[in-house]
């Protein structure tokens, strides 16, 4: 282990620092070339709208009851049905209570929701079929959705009024989510609790597939009636797009799904505009929106409130992702908010197809586990690269605000570990070419976070004017051409500010820091190598080097 401190003899004793005035093309050396992309902040995607006649069917024509109690799955189905037949139009839903089951979509409709309509699914899970959808990517029984729709165009549900997807009925609960007022309402109210008293089930059906840990994959010769005996397990996404083109979802408020609320899969020209989706903290899997394998999407004026990651990039899970090989690409989210959930803008971390070409700005998130998250592990493949994020705003974030991991769901190494470095195969992921630019945290537990494979580290990743208050400020392992330019960390002064390990190539202009922190740099690995520091302001003592790391390998201007 070495430290620098201030006497020259020990100094020249132990190491030898390099001082380098950085000339200013440095940094352009230490980066790799950004992959051919046409699209630009002054050349975003263009999303095609869908458009509709103004011929408008009222549901109640076909005799829906707005009482909260007349199942009206028909009645919706059939007005579509002949709203479609027509060449089109609007479906209107008045203000009223309306209780359904399965709504399925057709082309050229706008199923429109007036202010103050509330459609809320029914508790019934005999109204929903097992059907083949998907999980994860991969193809799983489901419950049918709420809502749905496959190879369809030209469709839409607007309007000020809400979904409800029940999904109270469907999702266990764990004790510890509850206080203890609500885990006595939730007992009251039926179902069953597990041995240990942790654990609320709404069936036995549930409980059974829960405990003993039943897949919901469709394995090799895997018939759907073989998933009868798990039926309440399979809890359905609230609303699926599947193979659509120019869709629109506006104004609604989507809530309480039982898994995740909005998936889009293999859609094209899909908009979301002044879209609230919510969900209780406590929904597990009760994502706000997951944008898997679509191009041109815009994501603006929205608010995500839910229980795991709120809106979130994917593109089919490792092998059968490959195969569909059908990324995500030609995004743009803008002007949302987004309370508690997981993460609040997540790629990944079924990314096996791909992801490109998204730009994301003017977004603030509040309360989040992650703020802006990158989730991936060896296995899924795929390239997440040409990432464009600006203009981000975060408050008490629970852990990092800005998170990149290699290790998603799989045991990272320790600290300087020793590790078995396996070749790099089509099943190896790639994270390349983000940019992010003008973010302001204020409360966090670490600003940055990377964490790549030693085979395949995360690459060209530039941040500029961050303004970071958290209690550890940066954390990069196994990552090449790494630049942070005009950032401030406000940090705990026990803290080190700056953590690497096995990385090389990484440019630091322009730090402002605590000038009382306990230690501004510490490096571990010999394969670190080529850090940079132009404008620095701390002192020699405050470097740490450890495991190999040679005093060569930092220069500082």
């Amino acid at each position: 282990m070495i430290f620098f401190n201030f006497k020259k003899t020990v100094l020249t004793g132990i190491a030898t620092l390099v001082i380098l005035c950085l000339s200013d093309d440095l940094y352009a050396q230490s980066v790799t070339p950004q992959a051919a992309s046409s699209f630009s902040w002054t050349n975003l995607p263009q999303v095609a709208q869908p458009q509709f006649k103004k011929d408008t069917i009222d549901i109640r024509t076909f005799g829906a009851s707005p009482d909260g109690y007349t199942l009206n799955t028909k009645n919706i189905n059939d007005a579509i049905s002949v709203c479609n037949g027509r060449g089109g139009g609007v479906v209107l839903i008045p203000a009223g209570y309306w209780l359904s089951g399965p709504i399925e979509l057709k082309s050229n409709v706008n199923l429109h929701l007036a202010d103050n309509a509330f459609v809320q699914f029914t508790a019934d899970f005999n109204q929903y079929e097992i059907i083949e959808g998907n999980y994860e990517g991969k193809p799983s029984a489901r419950n049918q959705s709420p809502i749905s729709g496959r190879d369809l165009e030209n469709i839409a549900i607007t309007g000020k009024g809400t979904i409800d997807g029940n999904g109270d009925a469907w999702r266990m609960v764990g004790r510890n989510a509850l206080t203890e007022g609500e885990w006595r309402e939730k007992i009251a109210s039926g179902g069953l609790v597990s041995d240990d008293g942790k654990t609320w089930f709404p069936s036995e059906k549930t409980k059974l597939a829960h405990e003993e840990k039943r897949s919901v994959l469709l394995a090799d010769g895997g018939k759907l009636s073989d998933f009868e005996g798990i039926k309440d397990y399979l809890r359905p996404n609230l609303v699926v797009l599947t193979n659509c083109k120019k869709v629109l979802l506006e104004g609604i408020t989507f809530q309480n799904s039982p898994a995740w609320n909005l998936h889009p899969l293999m859609c094209q020209d899909l908009t979301l505009r002044n879209v609230l989706v919510k969900n209780p903290d406590y929904a597990q899997n009760g994502d706000g929106v997951d944008i898997e394998s679509c191009a041109r999407v815009l994501i603006e004026n929205c608010v995500f409130d839910v229980g795991d990651d709120a809106i979130c990039i994917k593109s089919g899970k490792d092998e059968e992702g490959r195969k569909r090989n059908i990324p995500t690409e030609q995004v743009i989210i803008r002007r949302s908010k987004v309370y508690l959930g997981h993460g609040g803008f997540v790629v990944g971390s079924e990314m096996s197809g791909g992801a490109r070409d998204i730009f994301v700005e003017d977004c603030t998130f509040m309360g989040t586990d992650k703020g802006i998250r990158f989730k991936t592990t060896r296995g899924r493949g795929g390239i997440v690269e040409n990432i464009h994020i600006r203009n981000i705003n975060m408050s008490n974030i629970v852990q990092e605000a800005i998170f990149f991991d290699m290790y998603y769901w799989t045991k990272p190494p320790q600290a300087n570990e020793v590790q078995v470095i396996p070749e790099v195969t089509v099943e190896t992921p790639q994270i390349r070419n983000v940019f992010i630019d003008r973010v302001t945290c204020n409360g966090a537990a670490i600003g940055v976070f990377m964490r790549g494979l030693p085979e395949m580290p995360i690459q060209n990743i530039r941040m500029s004017n961050l303004f970071l208050t958290a209690d550890r400020g940066v954390e990069i392992k196994d990552a090449q051409h790494i630049s942070i330019n005009d950032a401030t960390f406000h940090t705990d002064k026990s803290n080190r500010l700056i953590y690497v390990e096995n990385a090389k190539d990484l440019f630091f202009d322009q730090l402002d820091y605590n000038p009382d922190v306990s230690q501004v740099l510490e490096v571990n690995g010999a394969e670190s190598n080529n850090l940079r520091f132009k404008n620095a302001k701390f002192d020699i003592k405050q470097i740490k080097l450890d495991h190999g790391a040679r005093s060569s390998a930092v220069q500082i201007d």
